[in-house]
């Protein structure tokens, strides 16, 4: 199979989505792999290093998608990319379709084969490559929370960790995944006070029993969820429906019960957001003020630690795109249930659920596809 590999194009997009690792593992298998000019150079690879690794650097991103059986991306196309898609096409990236009907739209339009990282589903209802970036934006959920604490950025001043005489921060996380437990991690370790909310009585049990004393937890509903948010300087949105728009835990309405300079960092705004008043940021321009509340949305947050998002990336992704590559996504995807799960568009049909009730759409089966 040929396999492309298109550099970034969104606002301050770092990551690559394979290492020269990776494309040597492709390459030792037969495969042809494609790497466009300087796609790497975010993330610390260079063009010699994907040469070195066997692979072949195209000089632009139209030649790329141009040649490729497969696409394998770290973001969503973007606009200027909906027109390089091909008929048939695999397009193997994060897509998050539910929070962008014009992106599922064109998708539809193209023909090609969506098979998105967020919906790659184990058994156990896990998210093997949804983890790895979850695991980076979790943990930097809570350094950029503390970063605009900082009265010149906004904040109540507060410093999370407070200092001997002086109490700490409270932090509020929503949700008790992968990402409200990475968060919890990092806040609990620089000495914040932390409650962690989530709906599942055996998640927050677990939790409970592995996490430091300065971290309690609380069952997350409306009532709950407007009493903690008046006195807590940092909040942080770690829900995720797979393939669906998250729910609004916070409402505009409540802005008003918080005290001004309170942070807000919304890590589930790629599927929408669970803040209502969130809508997605850049690196560029990361945050805006609603009632004296700072709102920090950055649809991309891994993108600012791409040398080690593009490692753990390429970690998960590598398995799952060697599969596609050897049998076939059809083979593939019939196979592995977990695989089959990722198809969320093909040959102009929405073929995953959540997707089509986001937006009303006619649903299709998978079975029907494969």
């Amino acid at each position: 199979m040929i396999i492309g590999v298109p550099k970034e194009i969104k606002n301050n997009e770092n990551r690559v989505a394979l290492t020269p690792a990776g494309a040597m593992e492709f390459v030792k298998r037969g495969h042809t792999v494609y790497i466009q000019h300087n796609a790497g150079k975010g993330s610390g690879y260079s063009d010699d290093d994907y040469t070195g690794a066997g692979a072949s650097i195209l000089p632009t991103i139209e030649a790329t998608y141009d040649i490729a059986d497969m696409i394998i991306k770290v973001k969503e196309p973007i606009e200027s990319e909906y027109p390089l898609i091909k008929k048939d096409q695999l397009v193997f990236t994060y897509f998050h379709f539910a929070s962008h009907r014009p992106l599922t739209d064109a998708m539809l339009e193209s023909g090609a084969t969506c098979l998105a990282y967020e919906t790659v589903e184990l058994s156990d209802r896990s998210l093997p490559l949804l983890v790895p970036m979850s695991e980076v934006a979790g943990r930097m959920s809570i350094q950029e929370g503390a970063k605009y604490l900082e009265k010149p950025m906004g904040g109540k001043g507060t410093l999370l960790g407070g200092v001997p005489g002086v109490a700490p921060g409270k932090v509020l996380i929503l949700g008790g995944g992968i990402v409200g437990t990475q968060a919890a991690k990092m806040a609990a370790g620089l000495g914040a006070h932390v409650t962690m909310m989530d709906i599942s009585l055996p998640r927050l049990r677990y939790l409970a029993d592995v996490m430091p004393a300065n971290v309690t937890t609380m069952y997350s509903n409306e009532y709950n969820i407007r009493s903690l948010i008046k006195d807590h300087d940092l909040i942080v949105g770690a829900v995720l429906i797979p393939g669906a728009k998250a729910p609004n835990l916070i409402t505009k309405e409540m802005l008003k019960d918080m005290e001004p300079g309170t942070v807000l960092v919304d890590v589930a705004v790629d599927q929408g957001g669970c803040i209502e008043t969130c809508k997605p940021t850049t690196h560029e321009d990361p945050t805006f003020i609603i009632d004296d509340i700072v709102h920090y949305c950055v649809a991309n947050m891994p993108g600012a630690v791409p040398y080690t998002s593009t490692i753990a990336l390429t970690n998960a992704t590598l398995p799952y795109a060697l599969k596609l590559a050897e049998k076939g996504w059809r083979i593939a995807c019939a196979e592995d249930a977990a695989l089959r799960k990722g198809l969320n568009v093909v040959n102009h049909k929405v073929v995953y659920k959540g997707v089509a009730d986001a937006f009303d759409l006619d649903y299709t089966p998978v079975e029907h596809v494969l």
